[in-house]
Order: structure tokens, then C-alpha cells, then sequence
């Protein structure tokens, strides 16, 4: 009786199907047969994958980035930064990493569908970069995208943002991928669409701020990324490189329960921050009496001083 194995079909079938596998499945397929690794590990499988993960990637801007071994662009971007990268804000002691372009890969998803794409290319070695705090603004309000960039439910939306540093040939993805808090702007009225990942014991967030359409939808209006320290101080630029290195370089992690993992890590962080300012305010105040009773006794020496002479 002949027997017949998948590696019987012709390489080209087999290429076909293995381009149909997500990440984690192709990954798993290459330690299985010799045959099979030489097919999984081929670049244009994971270049194609790529490009159906994070569309921005077939934009003009990041054509750049098409020297990158896409294998090791997908093992870097598309699972979470582990949770042993988030130490202390010490991280932002070490040297900062040399490099003189950061590049932003933002893909906005409605319900699995890709809505919006956008590059982003932003100069990391002006001194006036390292000294300003961190933003980067993937979509402006001076310049909205179209029309067909509207979502009905801005709450299920779901982000990607990818930072590379093509210097150094890293990348991380620092959007918790589904949103860790929806809310109101105060002034404005824009409903906000926040996703944030905590690295290094600081906070990267991205905000989609949507405004209310005439037909009754939200059309996006502004899409950003900025850094925060434990105290809700702006992380600088030079600051930001330093998180964004230890990130690249640290373990990552996947799995189905990690997008909320980052929203527990987010209200923690959120709860923490909290603590850290109710705790000032509660020093500050005792500094204020001390120095109110102070005052107090130093007048009423004086007035004593003058009715006793």
C-alpha cells in the first residue's frame, strides 16, 4: 500500500497553502519537516504575511523598510513586549541608542477590517527631538482622513502601532491592540479611544479621537502616541528611545489573554499614578500648615515683642 505524505505535493501548492497560516501556524509548520522549514522560513511567505498583518506596510514611506527580514519584523511586532521589560523608569538611565529615524506603522482595524493606514517617519537625533516631550501624530486634525475612515462604534476599533527603528532592524509594537479605556473629551465632546501598553514603568499611549458624524457615526479626526511617566510627567524623546530600545530587545509574549493583560497593567498603572499624586497633594498640604504655623508664631512674637515694651 503506498502511503502519501503532505510533502508529496508539489512545493508550490505547498507554498500556496502555508501563505494562508497566521504567524503562530507557519512558525509550527517549520519545525516539522526539513521539507516544511525551507518552505515556512521562505521570505516571501513571511514578507506576504506582513503586508496582511499591518497593510501600512505596502505605503510608499515604508518602502524602507523592505531590506528587514520580514521573519524577524512579524517575531518582533506582532506579539507583546513581555512583562519583564517593565522594570522602573531606570531604564532611562542607560545610553541612548544611536539612530536618526524612528518609523510608525499605524493600522487602524474596525471589527477585524482594515480602516485606516498611515506611515509616520520621525527624526530621532535633533537635539530638539531629545529635549521635547515624545509625540507623534499618525493622523493631524489640520489633514482628516477621508470620509470612508468613519467607524460606527469607536469602541471597536482596534489599533496597531508599530515602531521600527530600521538603524538597528527592531521593531515593537507598543498599542495594546483593543482599547483599554473609551471616554469623553471634556472640552471638546470627541469620544476618545485610548490603547496603551506600560514598558519600563512608564505608559505609551495612543489616542483615536473621534467625533460624531451628521449620519450618526464617528470619523476619526486624530490619531497620536505620546509618553508618560509615574507621576503623568511627558517622557521626553531621548527618554523614549531608551524605553523604545529596552522593549525591542526584551522577550515577548503572545497568547489570546494579553490584550487584557495590558488593560489590567493600564489600570494598575493608572491606580499607582493616582496614589503618587494623593500622596503630593497630602505632602504639599502638610508643608503648607507647617509653614502657616510658622508664619503664625513668628507674627504673634512679634506682636508680643511689641506689647511688652
Amino acid at each position: 500500500m503506498v502511503t502519501t505524505t503532505i510533502e508529496d505535493l508539489h512545493a508550490d501548492v505547498l507554498g500556496c497553502a502555508l501563505r494562508r497560516l497566521d504567524g503562530r501556524s507557519l512558525a509550527a509548520a517549520s519545525c516539522a519537516t526539513a521539507a516544511l522549514r525551507a518552505l515556512a522560513t521562505d521570505p516571501d511567505t513571511w514578507r506576504a504575511l506582513c503586508l496582511a498583518e499591518w497593510p501600512s506596510l505596502a505605503l510608499p514611506p515604508a518602502q524602507q523598510l523592505a531590506a528587514l527580514p520580514p521573519q524577524r519584523l512579524f517575531a518582533d511586532a506582532h506579539p507583546f513586549p513581555s512583562a519583564d521589560a517593565d522594570t522602573e523608569c531606570g531604564l532611562l538611565r542607560l545610553p541612548v541608542p544611536a539612530g536618526e529615524l524612528l518609523v510608525s506603522a499605524v493600522d487602524v482595524y474596525y471589527r477585524g477590517a482594515p480602516l485606516l493606514s498611515r506611515v509616520v517617519e520621525t527624526p530621532a537625533s535633533s537635539s530638539w527631538f531629545l529635549a521635547s516631550p515624545f509625540r507623534v501624530e499618525a493622523v493631524e486634525r489640520k489633514k482628516p482622513p477621508p470620509a470612508a475612515a468613519a467607524a460606527p462604534s469607536p469602541a471597536e476599533l482596534e489599533l496597531s502601532w508599530v515602531v521600527v527603528d530600521p538603524a538597528r532592524g527592531r521593531a515593537v509594537n507598543v498599542s495594546s491592540r483593543r482599547p483599554v479605556a473609551v471616554d469623553r473629551h471634556w472640552y471638546t465632546g470627541e469620544t476618545l479611544a485610548r490603547f496603551a501598553v506600560v514598558l519600563g514603568g512608564c505608559k505609551f499611549e495612543a489616542t483615536v479621537a473621534c467625533s460624531e458624524g451628521a449620519a450618526g457615526g464617528h470619523a476619526i479626526s486624530e490619531i497620536t502616541l505620546a509618553v508618560e511617566d509615574a507621576d503623568g510627567a511627558a517622557v521626553s524623546g531621548e527618554g523614549t528611545l531608551r524605553l523604545l530600545a529596552a522593549a525591542m530587545e526584551a522577550p515577548r509574549k503572545g497568547g489570546e489573554r494579553e490584550p487584557e493583560e495590558a488593560k489590567r497593567r493600564y489600570l494598575e498603572f493608572v491606580k499607582r499614578k493616582k496614589g503618587r499624586k494623593e500622596s503630593k497633594a497630602r505632602r504639599e498640604a502638610l508643608v503648607d500648615l507647617c509653614c502657616s504655623a510658622a508664619s503664625a508664631v513668628v507674627v504673634l512674637t512679634c506682636l508680643a515683642a511689641v506689647a511688652l515694651r
